[in-house]
């Protein structure tokens, strides 16, 4: 017996889901065209509320439209229309919105709202502010929407035809104490494309200086397509021009994108003030460099420029985190000694124009002083941190052949230390460590200045010692402590000990000099300008014990071949007066011969020589007088030197030690030096010198 399948039942089926689907899909689609109809009739002005409530719940802010409202399908582009439209800002922002308008018509690509990058067919804005804000601690921004930590760059869509007018944007970072708001020139674009540069204007605050600035888009093209964006601004603040060039990703994104940048003005210190960094004044200044922000540190690299007539390059970057440090590693092929006049204080330009005393003077030193008192910029330097290394090539010095500086700098909490600093000086060495501790008050500074062995020739080339002929060297240390916000005042508080050290050697002079003081020599070298043969020296020490900012010889020895050559007196850091005296007494006898003291006062910046002193004058009267009674030889008896100076013994003059340590050619203790005085006898008082003792 036969059966048949039920086929007619399975095709039943099939056409019943067939009929079920298309009757799905009609109704789909009528629903679609009831809702377009509906949408179009009506001009979607009913859907005002729930837009505002399903745009504020997805971007987590308060939304409002305050006017007309119109959202449908046109006919099949979306249409979005909103009069007094208002995106709110975080709670913690300082301005309530984010984004507001006066009206904003525009054109959206339906399927761009799902799939791929949004794209507007048109957009025409009026009157819109963008307010964007960092949080204080920079791990939030008003821009990104929803709870996360963390900040997204600015994202736009794809424009094809646009009118923008009126368009103002703010930007406030707290922790760079940034504060832009800059105003949009108007925008009109067709398909796609600006064809035309786009600037912005405005102005701002950086830290607590005000600043201007101007921008332009010159690709304003791939701007609106999600392109690049070539960017180019310039900023002026404080006296300072800043131009910034380079292509960003996207038009709020700075991060890791390198920028040409050109900093150039008067002086670079006010432009680093304006981010609380706090260094030495400088003449007109152009630097180049490459920048790149890399979370809170922007890199400064390829560092080219000048400074007044000096040259720099290197390396510097700033981070911004808990506190302002800076770090910077620079190189100098040649250094004006001008340039260099702002790291004791000095204004260079005044030091160019006017010299060194109208720079003192400036800072408010008294009249004739050379040391300057600038104070140090205290509250500034225990707000950031800094390290430095710089090396300079070549100074360019008139008298002093400097070269091979390299210099170490820490400031840490306001504690600078220079150290260590090092340089080559007329073939020698100079190493110093010098520490200014702001933490104390008033700061506590400390100096420590060694001299290797060095060519007295090359030294003092500079202040009429002829090279040649010259074999003589010294080495010496300068060590002091004081207490100051200026140089003068640590200084002036000061106490330590100098010591310069002279070995055996020969120096030879084309002027008038404080050596072999020999009446007989003077006269040869008042008419001649130069000696027939060098000073020979032995051995010679020049040294002083500061007290409270006051220097007295301690001693002032030479040992030459003909002499022995005794100094007293001293001079002070507080007034900078200076009160020396110098006398030379004869190994041999010497018919004509000046025992009266040679007097160097005055004061630093106008040092005077009184090679006639008084005593010396008295004697010529008693020449005179014996010339009248007597005869004409015995005048000059009153120069006549019996021979009778004790020679020096070199070990402790080389060792640098003090009066009371220093003996005869026979070891017995000298008692023509000590206590600031060459008076024959210690135990002789002595007349007080500088006023003070």
């Amino acid at each position: 017996m036969e059966t048949t399948a039920p086929a007619p039942t399975t095709s039943r089926r099939t056409r019943r889901r067939w009929r079920i689907a298309r009757r799905i899909a009609i109704g789909v689609l009528a629903g679609l065209a009831a809702i377009w109809l509906v949408l179009f009739i009506t001009k979607g002005r009913f859907l005002k509320r729930p837009f505002e409530n399903i745009v504020g719940g997805l971007t987590h802010r308060h939304v409002t439209v305050g006017g007309d409202f119109q959202l449908y399908f046109a006919p099949f582009r979306i249409k979005f229309y909103a009069e007094r439209l208002a995106i709110a800002n975080p709670a913690w922002a300082t301005r309530p919105n984010l984004f507001t308008a006066a009206r904003i018509d525009t054109r959206i690509a339906p399927l761009s709202l799902v799939f791929g990058k949004r794209r507007l067919y048109w957009l025409d804005l009026t009157d819109g502010a963008v307010d964007l804000e960092w949080n204080r601690a920079h791990d939030h921004n008003s821009w990104t929407f929803g709870d996360g930590k963390g900040g997204k760059p600015l994202d736009l869509p794809r424009i094809d035809r646009a009118t923008v007018v009126g368009t103002q944007v703010r930007y406030l970072d707290p922790r760079l104490r940034l504060l832009a708001d800059v105003k949009l020139d108007t925008i009109r674009s067709t398909d796609a494309r600006i064809g035309q540069a786009v600037g912005l204007s405005g102005g701002g605050q950086l830290r607590a200086t005000p600043f201007s600035v101007v921008a332009r888009l010159l690709s304003p093209d791939a701007t609106v397509a999600r392109g690049k964006n070539e960017l180019v601004l310039r900023a002026r603040a404080a006296g300072n021009v800043l131009d910034v060039a380079g292509t960003l990703p996207s038009i709020a994104a700075f991060e890791d994108v390198p920028l040409a940048v050109r900093a150039r003005g008067r002086n670079l210190a006010t432009l680093l003030e304006v981010i609380g960094v706090a260094i030495p004044n400088t003449r007109r200044y152009d630097l180049h460099a490459q920048l790149v922000q890399d979370g809170p540190d922007y890199r400064f690299t390829r560092l080219r420029g000048t400074f007044g007539a000096s040259d720099v390059a290197g390396r510097l970057t700033i981070s911004n985190k808990e506190r302002l440090h800076l770090d910077s590693q620079l190189t100098t092929r040649q250094l004006d000694i001008v340039d260099a006049a702002p790291f004791i204080g000095y204004n260079p330009d005044i030091v160019a124009e006017k010299g060194a005393i109208a720079a003192a003077a400036a800072t408010g030193a008294a009249p004739a002083r050379i040391m300057p008192e600038a104070a140090l910029p205290v509250a500034t330097m225990q707000r950031f941190d800094a390290d430095l290394k710089w090396h300079i090539d070549r100074v360019r010095s008139k008298r002093l052949p400097i070269a091979e500086i390299d210099m170490v700098l820490d400031l840490d909490h306001g504690r600078l230390a220079l150290s260590p600093l090092t340089m080559s000086m007329a073939r020698g060495n100079v190493a110093a460590d010098t520490i200014f501790d702001t933490r104390q008050r008033p700061s506590a500074v400390s100096y420590d200045i060694r001299l290797a062995p060095t060519p007295l020739g090359r030294l003092l080339a500079g202040y009429g010692v002829a090279e040649a002929g010259t074999t003589g060297t010294v080495r010496g240390r300068i060590q002091l402590k004081g207490r100051g916000d200026t140089i003068h005042d640590s200084l002036a508080s000061s106490s330590g000990r100098i010591a310069f050290v002279i070995p055996s050697g020969s120096m030879w002079t084309r002027n008038v000099q404080l050596a072999e003081i020999d009446l007989g020599v003077f006269i040869q070298k008042m008419f001649e300008q130069e000696l027939k043969e060098p000073v020979r020296l032995n051995c010679g020490l020049v040294a002083f014990t500061v007290r409270d900012g006051i220097a007295a010889t301690d001693p002032i020895l030479f040992d030459t071949q003909k002499n022995v050559i005794l100094g007293r007196g001293g001079f002070s850091f507080r007034t900078e007066a200076l009160d020396l005296a110098f006398r030379a007494d004869a190994k041999k006898f010497s018919l004509f011969s000046g025992q009266s003291p040679v007097g160097v006062g005055g004061y630093f910046a106008a040092p005077s020589l009184n090679v006639i002193s008084p005593q010396l004058v008295a004697r010529a009267g008693v020449g005179l007088g014996l010339a009248v009674v007597a005869t004409p030889v015995a005048a000059l008896l009153a120069f006549v030197d019996p021979g009778d100076a004790k020679a020096a013994q070199c070990g402790p003059i080389l060792a640098g030690k003090n009066a009371a340590a220093q003996r005869d050619k026979s070891g017995k203790p000298r008692t023509d030096v000590g206590n600031g005085t060459t008076d024959k006898g210690a135990d002789k008082p002595r007349k007080k010198f500088l006023g003070i003792f």
